[in-house]
This record gives structure tokens, C-alpha cells and sequence, in this order.
């Protein structure tokens, strides 16, 4: 299984991006996909999640209404569109992947520890 990102790069305030993580080696049944981010000297962030199965979503709440997370489960690839983007949102940006649903449905970004999958990130950079 491997995961890759792409879409990431430089924007101004108030701009978007969308990231995509594409998934090769897997068939997507009922699984949790989710977008972490972090900077150097702090803790990994959960941004988004989404179950593929019945595209329930989670946000953290410094990116709800901002960012949307979506599937395309035909393709094995997942979106995360960025929407308003600040410099606070400036990291490297990482999809991961459990093949548990509920991962994402019942315990939204909070247990980063139980995907299995990782990507090796794509850069986030919003400028002032």
C-alpha cells in the first residue's frame, strides 16, 4: 500500500489549494482516510478525515468551514480542498490511511496512532 500526496506549494492569504492522496496497492471498501499536518517543533495535527464507505467526515475545528475533505473512491484518491488558507495553516501536510472505518466515525482525528498507512507529505506554505 502506498499512499502519495501532491498539490501542495506556496499561496497568499486568503487563497486555496487542494491536496490529493492518492492511493495505489489497496481497494477502498470501508476504511478511514485523514489529512494530518505538522511544523517542526510541534505535535502532528488532525485536519480532516473521512470514511469511505459513507463519506462521513470530521474536522479539527481551526479548518471547519475552511477545508473540505472528500473521496473519490473509483480512483482511490482523496481531496482536501483549503479554502481562506492563513499562514497559522503553513505545514507539511500528510495523508494516512486504517482499513477501519470507524476509526474516523467514532473517534474523529484523535487516535493518529492507529493508521497504519502514511504518506511522505507535501509542503504547505502561505505567505503574509
Amino acid at each position: 500500500v502506498q499512499l502519495v500526496e501532491s498539490g501542495g506549494g506556496l499561496v497568499q492569504i486568503g487563497g486555496s489549494l487542494t491536496l490529493s492522496c492518492t492511493v495505489s496497492g489497496f481497494t477502498f471498501i470501508d476504511d478511514s482516510i485523514g489529512w494530518f499536518r505538522q511544523v517542526p517543533g510541534k505535535e502532528r495535527e488532525g485536519v480532516a478525515c473521512i470514511r469511505n464507505s459513507d463519506h462521513s467526515t470530521r474536522y479539527a475545528d481551526s479548518v471547519r468551514g475552511r477545508f473540505t475533505i472528500s473521496s473519490d473512491n473509483a480512483k482511490s484518491t482523496v481531496l482536501l480542498q483549503m479554502n481562506d488558507l492563513n499562514p497559522e495553516d503553513t505545514a507539511v501536510y500528510s495523508c494516512a490511511l486504517v482499513t477501519a472505518g470507524y476509526v474516523c466515525a467514532a473517534f474523529g482525528l484523535a487516535r493518529p496512532h492507529e493508521y497504519d498507512y502514511w504518506g511522505q507529505g507535501t509542503q504547505v506554505t502561505v505567505s503574509s
